[in-house]
């Protein structure tokens, strides 16, 4: 356990210092704070007043000449001044922060208790397992509506004079200038819900919507919203067998996109939805396979004006259809074949967003000129392809060729004689530009002979539709086949919650499927009908990794089968442009080895692509504070893949210079009191019990991994206490006593009557078993019981120093806090909550101070660092750095540890400001 004190000092420079038991300093070069043995709490400006005059005194000798210096005051002089100094400090943070008997009472129970050494195998195993279990009933759910989807088309007959009314998301509840609805667009109710992010939506009903340039009248339209209707029920049927399932929806081929549940779509300022559902990653990597691509652009002279612009919006088109499995190059052709980015001369580069961003921009760079002669692209595109295919890189799956052109080719058949026929294993899809056909029987002649398609693209206008054919074709031979694959997309944000939400909130993956045409009359054609999907919220899924389990410093992290970060405590997508978060370029493309730096050989990231499970162990850096700090750990990885997806898991298990320990307190044994043994024996924890997180079971095969970091020292043992419900229940409901609000104690997230219950009100409910249904993590409730009985006579204590402090005395702390690695926080005030230096200090508003789903407060992580009882002092501005005319706030903190059987685990911090 950990604690803390704060105290306003007129101080300038934040440096820190470390000051053993007995009251001497020194320094630690690798802080930029100070240490004393144990606790820390609040100063106020009369104990400033008090040290801080031997401090001037200090400075001024040191400003003096050294012989007048020296004269005057004495070496033993200035060695008293600082023991002195050091001992008021360090009375004065054990007294108010009560660490010594904080520390006496862990001692006490320490006959009872258990250290046990985490495996950090079994643990990211079991990480996996559990998350594993939810992505599957993520993927049923999609599976249900596949199923319905199809079958509502194969019961349908297409009307081509078909009145159908539907709810159309942007004309929901609008009325005329005579107070009537408008057409399509009738009273819709809609709540606000919380487990929609407070958005108002409709939990009974989906709604429509379509971009701008799709009439929503169109015959195909009103057939295929009316096939889908079907969904309704199945949506809510989903939502009721798994609750939390967030959006569910049917991205069609025609453009209209259904969404579960209902929700108002509101058009941007110009009154413009441009919105394409099929313009999205996750329906493109479900519509069509993997792809190796070559953009063979036409830039002869005939291109100039507004060909050119027409052909460049065509390339980017084609560039925002392709994702992380897919392998991209461009070529510009005239007289003479050039890449536009001479550093993938001969290659096909990843179409990850950094690469398709790259190529946006040279594109726009490209100038006409000469003659355009298409054999010498071909034969160079043909060349990469082949390349790539016969050394097993790239996608290994589907090859095309583009290209774009304004119809002036000659000289291709040999081309496609020697490189394509008769197998034509490479299609060709030809983009004829401008409105000249003269050389439109040429281009489709290329199309049709290799199995690609031939489109005219005469305006802006015309381009995204255009394009959007050739996904259909790639698609044909999984339609035929009805190979309902499943994916996974990388992480993104859904700009929906991008201005109410934090960004861990707003990270998010999809699980998507294909819908086919299963008639008879159109089997053979393999027609796409559209594509399902449904949202996963990253933060949601590594609640499955409990922050408790892994220790002081530990992590769990995602990335994906291409490298990059799904999910990790240093992943930052967001930044601040003025008042407004705005998402980092590339945010989504970040690769492990970027947040991991370290691992310079990238074994780390090798062995986790490669879909192994194993461990390997790091010495890294690990800055605090929003980088002003700095730990020297060693951590220890432990990865996974979890099956079914594309995802690996790992976690992190840290400790500082070579002992790894995890602390669970575990009851029991002969010498335990009886009141220790009553929790572990008790029905609440019976093995009847249904557990928070299932195991899971074997299934299908993964796309990402999973890690975990442990921290030696504070990662690998974990401290198991037990005690009497009725006890622990007693001292858990106390004012003072607070729980992590970001942890997961019991699920509240699935009932909908449990989500208005705090974690604490949850837990109460469930110990008194007045709610049978709420389920809770049993192990994680036992330690919360655990050290509210040892930490409940410091409210005692503060209550008893705050009584004895004269309203005449001067002020010396303003709180005293305790956390413990169970999430349990205990504060108590010295003075008004008016007269607190710094308010924001265990508010949400300052994660940094408080337990979050990432991280352990700052406070106990630096007191942790240290000897136990021994002191870390953290100065703090008021109201950020930017204030600098405002007094400082010091924070002191010191580690409380628990020791069975030469193991040492933390049990605690304790701290006062």
């Amino acid at each position: 356990m950990v604690g803390g004190c704060s105290v306003l000092l007129p101080l300038p420079d934040p440096s820190r210092a470390i000051m053993p038991a007995p009251p001497s300093f020194y320094t630690n070069p690798s802080s930029t704070g100070c240490w004393i043995p144990h606790q820390p709490r609040l100063v106020a400006w009369a104990f400033v007043r008090k040290t801080s005059a031997l401090l001037w005194l200090l400075l001024l000798g040191t400003s003096l000449s050294p012989t007048w210096g020296q004269a005057k005051i004495p070496l033993e002089t200035v060695k008293l001044w600082a023991d002195t100094f050091g001992g008021d400090l360090y009375n004065t943070v054990t007294k108010y922060s009560g660490s010594l008997l904080l520390q006496k009472k862990y001692k006490d129970v320490e006959p009872s208790l258990k250290i046990e050494e985490v495996d950090g195998l079994e643990l990211v195993r079991k990480f996996s397992e559990d998350m594993e279990t939810m992505l599957r009933r993520k993927v049923e759910a999609v599976q249900n509506l596949v199923e319905a989807a199809e079958e509502a088309d194969l019961n349908h007959e297409f009307n081509e004079s078909l009145v159908f009314d539907y709810y159309n998301s942007v004309l929901i509840n609008e009325r005329d200038e005579n107070g009537n609805f408008v057409e399509l667009g009738a009273e819709f109710l809609l709540e606000s819900n919380a487990h929609f992010s407070n958005l108002p939506v409709n939990t009974s009903i989906s709604s429509v919507q379509l971009p701008t340039n799709v009439y929503n009248k169109d015959p195909d339209i009103l057939n295929g919203v009316y096939m889908s209707e079907a969904l309704n029920a199945v949506f809510v049927e989903n939502f009721q067998r798994d609750p939390t399932l967030t959006w569910q929806y049917f991205g069609s081929a025609t453009g209209f996109f259904r969404i579960y549940p209902g929700i108002k779509w509101t058009p941007d300022e110009n009154g413009v939805v441009t919105f394409d559902c099929r313009n999205r990653g996750w329906y493109i990597q479900a519509a069509t396979s993997p792809k190796d691509i070559v953009i063979l652009v036409d830039v002869s002279g005939s291109m100039k004006g507004l060909r050119m612009t027409i052909a460049k919006h065509t390339i980017t088109t084609i560039l925002d259809t392709l994702g992380e499995n897919d392998f991209v190059n461009i070529i510009a052709y005239n007289d003479y074949v050039h890449y536009i980015e001479p550093c993938f001369k001969g290659i096909l580069v990843q179409a990850d967003r950094d690469n398709r961003e790259h190529f946006k921009l040279l594109v726009e760079e490209l100038m006409v000129k000469g003659v355009g002669i298409v054999d010498q692209a071909l034969r160079e595109a043909f060349e990469i392809l082949k390349k790539f295919q016969e050394a097993k890189q790239g996608s290994l799956c589907n090859q095309a060729i583009m290209l774009i052109s304004d119809g002036a080719v000659e000289d291709y058949q040999p081309v496609f004689e020697k490189y394509n026929w008769p197998d034509c294993k490479v299609r060709v899809f030809t983009y004829l530009i401008g409105r000249e056909v003269s050389f439109a029987d040429d281009m489709k002649w290329i199309a049709c002979n290799n199995k690609g398609y031939y489109t005219q693209i005469s305006t802006l206008a015309d381009t995204q539709e255009n394009v959007m054919e050739y996904l259909h074709v790639l698609s044909r031979p999984m339609v035929i086949n009805h190979d309902h694959d499943i994916i996974w997309t990388e992480a993104y944000m859904d700009s929906k919650l991008l201005s109410s939400q934090t960004q861990s909130l707003m990270l998010l993956t999809t699980v998507a499927m294909p819908v086919f045409s299963k008639k008879n009359e159109t089997r053979s054609h393999g027609i796409l009908l559209g594509v399902v999907g449904s949202d996963v919220a990253l933060r949601e899924l590594m609640k499955l990794a409990p922050r408790y389990r892994l220790g002081v410093h530990g992590y769990a992290f995602l990335n994906t089968n291409n490298g990059y970060i799904l999910s990790h405590p240093d992943l930052r997508p967001l930044y601040r442009e003025g008042k407004k978060l705005k998402p980092k370029p590339n945010y989504n493309s970040v690769d492990l080895s970027e947040v991991e730096w370290e691992d310079q050989a990238e074994s780390l990231r090798t062995a986790m692509i490669n879909r192994e499970t194993g461990s390997f162990s790091m010495d890294v850096k690990v800055p605090l504070d929003k980088g002003k700090r700095v730990l020297f750990l060693t951590n220890d990885y432990f990865f996974t893949d979890i099956s079914d997806t594309p995802f690996r898991v790992g976690a992190s298990l840290c400790c500082p210079a070579g002992q790894t320990n995890l602390i669970r307190i575990s009851g029991g044994g002969a010498h335990a009191p009886a009141s220790f043994k009553t929790l572990q024996e008790s029905q609440i924890f019976s093995q009847g019990s249904k557990p928070m997180f299932s195991q899971g079971e074997e299934g299908t095969a993964g796309l990402t991994s999973l890690g975990v970091v442990l921290s030696r020292g504070h990662g690998e043992y974990i401290l198991l206490g037990n005690t009497s419900v009725e006890e622990g229940l007693h001292d858990l409901l106390h004012p003072d006593l607070a729980l992590a609000s970001d942890w997961i104690y019991c699920i509240t997230d699935i009932d909908p009557d449990h989500r208005k219950l705090s974690q604490l009100e949850a837990m109460v409910r469930f110990l008194t078993r007045e709610d049978p249904d709420l389920e809770c993590d049993e192990e994680l409730v036992r330690e919360v019981l655990f050290d509210a009985v040892v930490t409940a006579p410091m409210e005692a204590y503060w209550t008893a120093l705050a009584l004895n402090i004269s309203e005449e005395s001067e002020q010396v702390v303003d709180m005293a806090f305790l956390g413990t690695r169970a999430g349990l926080l205990r504060s108590s005030l010295f003075v008004g909550s008016e007269k607190v230096s710094d308010r924001k200090f265990l508010t949400p508003e300052d994660e940094a101070s408080v337990f979050t789903l990432d991280r352990f407060p700052l406070w106990y992580r630096q007191a942790s660092e240290h000897p136990a009882g021994s002191f870390v002092f953290n100065l703090r501005w008021a109201e950020g750095p930017e204030s600098a005319s405002e007094p400082m706030v010091v924070t002191a903190s010191t580690a409380v540890a628990v020791t069975v059987d030469k193991k040492t685990a933390i049990a605690a911090a304790s701290s006062e400001i």
